[in-house]
């Protein structure tokens, strides 16, 4: 089967080389019961990819699981995959097959491979190099025939030299690897890949699809789509709701793009000086969105001095009005330092009008304090998992595993 047939059958738009390279070695590999580890970042398809190699495999008729590891809680992995015996943890009522013995002469599909603990690693290693698995709570050896097709956004070398991944499974599972190239690595498809979300969804609602001018369209073919394939799509779809014209030029077109190229999302981000330098690579959108936060918390604290103080004076406090005056004036508040060892002394005026008092108040407010201390939190209360607990701060998970890195955080 020719390459230009995969792509209709599986619906796949684009003639990047770097594309029908990685679809070229599907086709090849496909055939053979290699296992197959599918690199790139997220919403790049690597799913379709696994697909693929199933459907054109001699296992094409038998089952086809895609398991994803980050979302299987570490108590209960071993269980999903390898199943469980009656009795042999607190909710185990009856028996249960796993996926490697319900798929058994088919093909399994580990996506987050890299979320995968060590102890189930060890298991899976056992399954790729003998065939065989012990269910949880049974001494029993059984054999399954299944083939292995992973799939990671992760640098998995790197989390074998931090001991996080077993390098004796990462060389078994790259048997084969395929990179799915990031879109902005395949500007050229772009273009098709816009108009085509932008027909299906006309199509789908009975209306007109956008169209983009030249000057846009080189803007949408030049923007960096960190969220790859899915975010463009996400793009078509709220443009096309949104848009009141049907002909979309660059200056409307930006209104629907986040004014800073390292932002994730298509929320437009207010690019305040106050948050640190936007040309920084450290600094993204989820970031800003954090330290938002603590910015709030620290006018909190501004009210909150504000009651004490009124408090003191036999004063019978209410809550300041959001229409009139604050009463609480911020002076010669100084730029902030970088945000990782940021510590505003900022010296704060409190004005009360029934007594014409002043009280110079010395605030400290340690940023990276707070956040250590949300991190270490949200750790704690998803049990290490760091997928959910990026999820809980708002942040994505490589800025998290940067901070829990840069503060020495245990998990």
């Amino acid at each position: 089967m020719d390459i230009q047939s995969i792509k209709n059958r599986f619906a796949i738009i684009g003639n990047a080389p770097a594309l029908n390279h990685a679809l070229n070695t599907a086709v090849q590999v496909a055939n053979t019961d290699l296992s197959v580890l599918i690199v790139g970042e997220s919403g790049v398809g690597k799913e379709v990819f696994s697909n693929i190699i199933h459907t054109l495999s001699p296992r094409k008729h038998n089952p086809f699981i895609a398991v994803n590891c980050g979302a299987i809680p570490e108590g209960t992995i071993d269980s999903e995959l390898f199943g469980h015996e009656k009795g042999s943890f607190t909710g185990a009522v009856d028996s249960r097959k796993g996926y490697f013995e319900t798929v058994n002469g088919g093909t399994i599909f580990l996506d987050e491979i890299g979320e995968m603990p060590l102890g189930t690693q060890a298991r899976l290693l056992r399954v790729l190099e003998t065939g065989e698995f012990i269910r949880v709570g049974s001494s029993k050896v059984q054999k399954t025939d299944v083939r292995v097709i992973a799939a990671t956004n992760r640098d998995l070398l790197e989390y074998t030299s931090q001991h996080k991944f077993r390098e004796d499974l990462y060389y078994r599972l790259s048997t084969v690897p395929i990179r799915v190239p990031a879109l902005r690595d395949r500007k050229e498809d772009v273009p098709l890949l816009f108009r085509k979300f932008a027909a299906d969804f006309a199509e789908r609602y009975k209306t007109t699809s956008i169209q983009l001018d030249v000057v846009a369209m080189q803007l949408l073919i030049n923007y960096p789509w960190r969220g790859n394939v899915r975010e463009l799509k996400n793009a078509a779809e709220q443009i096309s709701v949104l848009s009141t014209n049907k002909q979309i030029n660059a200056e409307v077109l930006q209104q629907f793009l986040p004014q800073n190229d390292n932002s994730r999302s298509l929320a437009l981000i207010p690019s305040s000086g106050a948050m640190g330098q936007r040309g920084n690579p450290d600094f993204n959108s989820e970031r800003d969105i954090l330290y938002k936060l603590f910015f709030d918390m620290k006018k909190d604290m501004n009210d909150l001095k504000q009651m004490i103080f009124d408090v003191a004076n036999n004063q019978d406090y209410t809550p300041p009005d959001p229409s009139a005056k604050s009463v609480v004036k911020m002076y010669t508040e100084p730029e902030p330092a970088p945000v990782n060892n940021y510590t505003s002394n900022t010296p704060i005026l409190l004005e009360n009008n029934t007594h014409s008092q002043h009280e110079v108040l010395e605030e400290t407010l340690s940023l990276a304090d707070r956040e250590k201390e949300f991190i270490t939190k949200a750790l704690k209360k998803h049990k290490s998992r760091r997928k959910d607990a990026a999820t809980e701060l708002g942040i994505s998970e490589r800025t998290l595993y940067r901070k829990i890195k840069e503060y020495g955080i245990k998990e």
